[in-house]
This record gives structure tokens, sequence and C-alpha cells, in this order.
């Protein structure tokens, strides 16, 4: 099946199957979203016969699906200063203010902190 024979409930279909997917085995791949990725990609292929781009697209798209999931919370500028973040939680209707002294300590000079950069 490629994505030119697909019509668009088929693919909400398989792009939830997707998602159904991540959200199954990553707490598994905690540290390598690329081969949870290839493994959804994998898993679509072989269930509903799509060709590989046809996966990648869904899977993409599902991936996306994932993060917003994932981070739903969002930095609330209007309340924020220049020295605290308050952070909301849509969903869950909880908020949080964090100094931004904490931030710069526990995170950007935290001693195990390999990922943050100098930009």
């Amino acid at each position: 099946m490629t994505s030119a024979h697909l019509v668009e409930d088929d693919e909400q279909q398989i792009q939830a199957s997707a998602l159904t997917f991540l959200r199954k085995f990553q707490p598994q791949h905690p540290e390598s979203d690329q081969i949870l990725f290839c493994k959804t990609v994998n898993y679509l292929v072989s269930i509903y016969a799509l060709s590989v781009p046809a996966a990648q697209k869904l899977v993409s798209r599902a991936y996306g699906e994932l993060k917003i999931i994932d981070e739903r919370c969002r930095l609330d500028l209007d309340a924020s200063t220049e020295h605290l973040a308050v952070i909301t939680d849509p969903e869950s209707g909880m908020t949080w203010a964090v100094p931004i002294k904490a931030i710069v300590e526990r995170v950007i000079e935290a001693p195990d902190n390999c990922r943050m950069r100098l930009v």
C-alpha cells in the first residue's frame, strides 16, 4: 500500500496506531528517538504493508503528536519576569514559578550537564 492509495481516514487510523506504538515502546528507548522512530516505521511497513516513505510520513506526524503530549508545559511569557520563569501545564491547570537562579544552578551549571552549549 502506498501513500497514494491511502485515504485520509486510513492515514488517521494508521497514524493513531503509530502513536500507540511510540507511546508503548518509548520507555524502552529513552535516549534514542531514532531507534524508536525506525522500529515504528518497520512496524507500519510490516502490519499495514506500507512503503517506507509512506510509513515515515505517518510516523513523523505521530512523533510530532507524541512530543506535543510529552512537552505540554509552556513558559508563560506574560507572567514571567527577568528573574522568574512561570511555567504552566494547560492540561492539568498547574503553574510553577521557578527562579532563574535555580535554572542556572541546577541545569546550566550542573556538573553532569553535557547537553547545554554556549551559543
